[in-house]
């Protein structure tokens, strides 16, 4: 490789976009739309990459085209959900744009599903008060939306689509980011990326748990850019279990959490053992239909396993027998003879479920125009703190994903169109360093540490969470630090997975510590953070968790809910 190896690319533009799921596709789109020059950045392939073209299922949105509705019967379910820690202007914010969002990707010929008069069909989702959801249908969702946008994307004037980019850091120069230090996972080369203002739209960390739902770049590198270009993070230790991921037996070939549509739509039941429906048993209320809450779900199904009254393969059961063979047909449609290709027949048999990582509800901390404290650093997506509170709203991810893209996006555009005279400032000295960095081994401490570090956070950062298990998680994670080394190992070059993996891991450490300092700080019981040595939700903790980078030490603090009178959960 040599000089070539060695030199830096240099790309400058008005609006750079990090991440191109449905949160970068669509602020892209709007900073474009505003005048703004803007490179869509992805370390995979943009427009197919990210959580959005993994989401299967449903987008909540108060169209009202079932049934009468509004945005604000819509923000009070998200507020509920939230387990008092939801900003309320940000949920506000989802709740009361979504409908645009939607009505937009339906002039865009999305392909939301219809009843025969040619209202768009809505379902009714767990913790919403009435059918909200919209799907194009209940296994494609996700693909659709990401199409879409992507269809959108080519077409755009002034978007320039740049895959196979790994960003190593964020360029910050007297406060404001000035742009990203990258590098090409193709040929190793480092990239400069010069922008006048930046989106992160990087989403979440799920792929530090050993078992997850979302595609292989969610480890949480957009937190560790924010983190150490001077923003906050917040609310860290709420990661959302999916309650029933698929289990056992062996599924090849589909989604491991298709199964949350067919539940509720269908009424199917959670057994234990002892054959036995248990969710009641935990201060719930269903009665055949799925009606509780993520957190609550996943409560009660490793309760029923704590208890040993789990499947055998550490789950519950999921069983629709109680169903006649045209039922299932007709809503499993053609997916009834995939699952018989898995050998699995749901008029005879049920599947095994558990709890599996899924999504974050914390993230980087923003104000109302979704900018950081660093200026000109916008965020948008899963990546975003606030909305959520404690527990996400099945359905609200791809709607906050476009509302927050779209809103991030626009602010970026005119942040740097009305800066445009200036010239952006070039990367700091040293901002290179770490990309053309070489040491010699080091691959080996590296086969296992993402292994390794999956498994910690699975057994000691899962949904049960207990003192001694988050310090034994923290002095792990920072013998693993020290194990990986400050530099990536090899030289620079085309496709060096090793190198790749250093870089990924450098971040999901960090980010790991994150969760497990906020975990272990936060003393109670609340949404999707369990604490089994403090079982209760406590008045004192309706707080939120802060983080910063202090030189290379994590400081943690506090803050307010904003509008927390409208946020308090009796």
């Amino acid at each position: 490789m040599g000089d070539r190896a060695d030199k830096a690319a240099r790309l400058e533009t008005d609006v750079l976009v990090i991440g191109a799921g449905a949160a970068g596709m669509t602020a892209a789109l709007a900073a474009a739309e505003a005048g703004a020059r803007v490179i869509l950045a992805d370390r995979s392939l943009v427009g197919r990459s990210g959580a959005t073209i993994m989401a299967q299922m449903t987008v909540a949105v108060a169209l009202g085209e079932e049934v009468p509705d509004h945005w604000e019967h819509h923000f009070a379910d998200t507020i509920q959900a939230g387990r008092g820690l939801c900003d309320a202007h940000l949920a506000q914010l989802v709740c009361e744009h979504g409908a645009r969002e939607i009505r937009r990707l339906d002039g865009w010929k999305v392909g939301w599903a219809r009843k025969p008069d040619g209202t768009i069909r809505q379902a009714h989702a767990p913790g919403h008060d009435r059918p909200r959801c919209v799907y194009v249908d209940f296994l494609s969702t996700g693909p659709a939306v990401a199409k879409t946008l992507r269809g959108r994307v080519i077409r755009q004037d002034g978007v320039t689509r740049i895959g196979d980019l790994c960003i190593v850091d964020l360029t910050v120069v007297d406060g404001a980011v000035t742009g990203a230090v990258a590098v090409s996972v193709a040929d190793g080369r480092p990239v400069q990326l010069q922008a006048g203002a930046v989106v992160l739209a990087t989403g979440g960390l799920t792929r530090l748990y050993r078992r997850n739902s979302a595609s292989a770049n969610m480890g949480g590198d957009g937190y560790a850019l924010a983190l150490r270009a001077g923003a906050e993070l917040m609310d860290m230790e709420f990661v959302q279990f999916f309650p029933i991921g698929h289990l056992a037996p062996r599924l090849v070939g589909m989604d491991p959490i298709m199964w949350d549509p067919f539940r509720y739509k269908l009424g199917g039941r959670l057994l234990n053992a002892e054959g036995r429906d248990f969710m009641n048993d935990y201060g719930n209320q269903e009665a055949g239909q799925y009606n509780v809450t993520r957190d609550r779900a996943t409560h009660a199904i490793l309760s029923e396993v704590k208890a040993g009254r789990g499947s055998p393969a550490g789950g519950a059961y999921l069983s629709f027998q109680h169903l006649d063979e045209a039922t299932l047909r007709e809503a499993f449609g053609p997916v009834i003879d995939r699952l018989a290709k898995n050998g699995i027949d749901l008029g005879q048999m049920p599947v095994e479920v558990a709890p599996i990582a899924h999504y974050h509800m914390g993230g980087v901390r923003v104000d109302n125009r979704l900018e950081t404290r660093v200026r000109n650093l916008f965020a948008a997506g899963e990546v975003v703190a606030g909305a959520n509170g404690a527990n996400r709203l099945s359905g609200n991810a791809i709607t906050e994903a476009l509302v927050f893209g779209r809103e991030a996006g626009r602010e970026a555009g005119r942040r740097a169109l009305g800066a445009s005279a200036a010239t952006p400032a070039p990367a700091p000295a040293g901002a290179f360093d770490l990309v053309r960095a070489a040491r010699a081994g080091g691959e080996a401490e590296l086969a296992g540490a993402m292994t390794r570090l999956q498994a910690v956070m699975a057994d000691d950062v899962g949904p049960f969470r207990t003192a001694a298990g988050l310090e034994r998680a923290l002095a792990a994670i920072a013998e693993l630090e020290a194990e990986i080394g400050d530099m990536p190992p090899g030289q620079p070059g085309p496709y060096n997975q090793a190198r790749l993996d250093w870089f990924d891991l450098r971040s999901m450490l960090l980010v790991a510590k994150t969760v497990a300092r906020s975990a272990l700080a936060r003393q109670e019981s609340r949404g999707a953070h369990q604490r089994d040595d403090h079982p209760l939700m406590a008045s004192n903790w309706a707080l939120h968790q802060t983080l910063e980078l202090a030189g290379n030490e994590l400081v943690l603090g506090r803050a307010p809910v904003q509008g927390a009178e409208l946020s308090q959960v009796a």
